[in-house]
């Protein structure tokens, strides 16, 4: 009769207990990820904190940046840390515990995908249609557009994971498991809904931004120079827009990277089975993700990196602060 070393299983009394999955290089896997986890909520929460604040970054473009952030918040304060727990493949907060971390995690990749849409429509409009951006992109609209991600992204995470909502730990083969399986239909759902449809949108948005910007180009390089004036100002507008764009493109890119991979893996799988043990490279590589977008921005948005020094040296305490200019 074989008889294994109680150190090996998760919960060594618990005759149902899972096996720990043996990790080399365990101590600086956990290091890593904890700075990074670390990182993904200090920034991202410097994001949140920068456009609540300052009165000067309530546009429309921004409050589609702060739904991003609050995605990318909760997945550094929540979804990273159970990644962690998972690291060795034992669960130990209980099979409810572990589908809220599933829901929370769909919810979140949902969330980021329809805001990366909106920001793409967003400078859509500023770039091709900028005479009637005004009046097209309210601050209203952009913040029932926003609710309506939000809400479409839970319904569809609900539907998606219904089964196990209704019975959470029904796929688990032992004590200490935390799996979730997605049937053919369901995932090939998810695929179109959460992948293929936002990113062709987002694809062909961007291309027609690209083409309209360099069409732009050539006409303001032949302008003749007897509006000098007036072209100085719309040129400083166009440079502001451009550069927007260019920026969230970067985002965009980044986001694809980092999500291609996770989808590339549900399709080739023959069996959808979504653990943080099985696709913990694919899953994890969406939660840097999180991380990259205030980097970003940091690099790119002086105002960012003004509002980061006005919160760290106390200036942000000061009476009136919210009116400061960046």
């Amino acid at each position: 009769m074989q008889t294994y070393n109680t150190a090996e299983f998760c919960f060594p009394n618990i005759n149902t207990s899972c096996r720990k999955t043996r990790l080399d290089h365990s101590e600086l896997i956990y290091s890593v990820l904890s700075c990074i986890s670390l990182l993904t909520v200090s920034l991202n929460l410097l994001v949140i904190i920068s456009i609540s604040h300052f009165r000067q970054l309530h546009t429309t473009t921004n409050i589609l940046l702060l739904s991003l952030a609050v995605t990318d918040f909760l997945v550094g304060l929540m979804q990273m840390p159970a990644e962690m727990l998972l690291l060795q493949g034992c669960w130990i907060l209980g099979d409810l515990l572990c589908t809220a971390g599933f829901f929370l995690g769909f919810i979140s990749i949902n969330a980021s995908t329809g805001n990366m849409v909106l920001i793409s429509v967003d400078r859509y409009i500023a770039i091709c249609d900028p005479m009637f951006y005004s009046t097209k992109v309210t601050l209203r609209r952009v913040q029932f557009c926003i609710c309506v991600c939000w809400i479409f992204s839970a319904v569809h995470s609900s539907w998606i994971m219904r089964d196990l909502l209704k019975q959470p730990g029904r796929y688990n083969s032992c004590y200490g498991e935390c799996v979730m399986v997605i049937n053919y239909i369901e995932g090939a759902v998810d695929l179109c809904v959460s992948f293929f449809a936002p990113i062709l949108v987002v694809v062909v948005l961007y291309v027609r931004i690209f083409v309209v910007a360099v069409s732009q180009a050539r006409a303001m390089r032949s302008h003749v120079a007897a509006a000098a004036q007036q072209r100085s100002k719309t040129k400083t507008a166009k440079k502001s827009e451009m550069k927007a764009a260019r920026t969230l493109g970067v985002v965009v890119v980044v986001f694809l990277m980092c999500f291609c991979p996770y989808y590339s893996f549900t399709i080739a799988a023959e069996n959808n089975l979504i653990s943080a043990s099985t696709a913990a490279s694919q899953i994890r590589l969406i939660y840097i993700n999180s991380c990259l977008n205030p980097l970003i921005y940091a690099f790119f948005y002086p105002w960012f990196r003004k509002s980061i020094k006005f919160i760290v040296t106390g200036q942000i305490l000061k009476p009136n602060s919210c009116n400061s200019s960046l």
